[in-house]
């Protein structure tokens, strides 16, 4: 049997099992050969021969014989030389060229990513201090090769760049391998694609097809916790692909041991790999940011001229958020592009003066963590983590104190954003925090120093 009359059988088949089935089962097959009566075909993973075989050899038998080739039983083989018995039962799919592994499989039908965010490259990353080891693991991954740490796993705050670089992997990954079967996509997507699998009776489906990509990734992580029967299948799925050297990248808003509700296991296995931390943006960094963006929008609207000045204004005034800081001088560009004006520091100051009172007056929860963290030089995910040594504990008990004082937040709020901690907790820290204010000196003076570089 020759590879164009595979592919007519293909498109039989196709039409016979329905466009999902043939993806997600017949596209991985190759075709190898026919001999006495045995037809033989290669497989990514020994499970999806066994499926197939169960499931689709007697609708592939039965074509095959509508085509004048005489077959009694399928054989699979696993592509890096292992076997799997053969059975006669149903098949998987190939086009006529072999596995349908183009790139666009990334974001395509057969697999079940998200799809990818075209600005988001390495290209239009920015580096500096604060990420320039988690931009450099990314890049070392997405070079492709013998998986030297896995899973890598990414965490930090909003803004910080975690889903920029899970995306810029993924699309160096298609560029140097098209044939890769990259999947990307939120927790939340996971769980959803479970959920479904379980509604429709089809986990052995969920089961074979995210266990038979070369790279998954999977962002936010931390919303699987507490999630018994996602958890449990994550955890299978985690492994099965670590046993067959396939790659995993994962990303958080904290360090996988201080995720609360995640299961011992699944921790233990994440923290095997290398873990690396997304710090908050500097001036240096955020100016960057804004300069290379300056760069892009000059093109989008050309003619426009920028102050000195302006940038490094910016720079200073937003620093909450790297999305903000971005979403700003989009503002701005297109403010002055409408009204035809120069892009001065007053025009600035106007366009933007919601944006920047809310910088000026409104202190979050998570500016005065990142305060406490730098003025207690610890770890920003030490904050909300559930570590609790006196050097972690008392910074920690500042923070809820000054986010009872400063903020308007109410006690469960601020309690969701250390942690998930019951109010409770606020409370006893508050408290904790006013008795040492009049007892400890060093306590009040790190208070009031705090307070000043919050509301200046």
């Amino acid at each position: 049997m020759t590879e164009e009359t595979w592919g007519l059988i293909c498109d039989d088949l196709r039409k016979t099992i329905g466009q999902n089935n043939f993806v997600t089962w017949i596209a991985p097959l190759r075709f190898s050969a026919v001999n006495d009566g045995v037809a033989r075909f290669d497989v990514p993973t020994s499970f999806v021969g066994d499926w197939v075989n169960r499931n689709f050899s007697d609708k592939i038998i039965d074509q095959m014989s509508r085509n004048g080739i005489e077959v009694d039983r399928l054989e699979f083989s696993v592509a890096s030389g292992g076997s799997a018995p053969a059975v006669t039962h149903r098949a998987a799919e190939t086009s006529t060229n072999g596995p349908r592994r183009a790139p666009e499989a990334v974001a395509g039908d057969d697999l079940p990513g998200a799809p990818l965010d075209s600005r988001f490259t390495f290209d239009s990353f920015v580096t500096g201090k604060p990420n320039e080891l988690a931009h450099a693991a990314a890049r070392r991954v997405a070079e492709g090769g013998t998986v030297t740490f896995n899973p890598l796993f990414l965490y930090g705050g909003v803004g910080l760049g975690k889903t920029h670089l899970m995306h810029a992997i993924a699309w160096e990954l298609r560029a140097r391998a098209p044939e890769m079967r990259v999947v990307y996509l939120s927790a939340e997507q996971f769980m959803y694609r479970f959920v479904q699998a379980l509604r429709e009776r089809d986990m052995m489906g969920f089961k074979a097809l995210f266990r038979s990509v070369d790279v998954l990734m999977v962002d936010d992580v931390q919303f699987i916790a507490g999630k018994d029967s996602t958890q449990e299948e994550f955890f299978h799925t985690f492994n099965a692909l670590v046993d067959q050297n396939k790659q995993i990248i994962l990303s958080g808003d904290r360090a996988p041991g201080e995720i609360e509700n995640l299961e011992e296991r699944i921790r233990s296995r994440l923290q095997c790999g290398l873990i690396v931390d997304l710090h908050p943006t500097d001036y240096e960094l955020r100016l960057g940011i804004l300069q290379q963006k300056v760069e892009l929008y000059r093109q989008q609207y050309p003619g426009l001229v920028l102050s000195d000045g302006v940038l490094e204004f910016l720079a200073h005034r937003i620093v909450n958020n790297v999305r903000v800081l971005e979403g700003a001088l989009t503002r701005l560009f297109a403010f002055a592009s409408l009204v035809g004006r120069e892009i001065t520091l007053e025009l600035t100051q106007d366009c933007l003066a919601d944006i920047l009172r809310a910088s000026d007056r409104k202190v979050t929860i998570e500016v005065i963590q990142r305060r406490v963290s730098e003025h207690f030089n610890m770890r920003l995910s030490d904050m909300i983590g559930p570590k609790r040594h006196r050097t972690i504990a008392r910074p920690r008990q500042i923070a809820m104190y000054l986010s009872k004082q400063l903020t308007s937040r109410s006690l469960p709020e601020i309690g969701r954003h250390f942690g998930g901690r019951d109010h409770t907790t606020v409370i006893h820290a508050v408290k904790r925090i006013e008795e040492l204010r009049a007892a400890d000196p060093q306590i009040a003076e790190d208070l009031e120093l705090l307070r000043r570089m919050l509301e200046a």
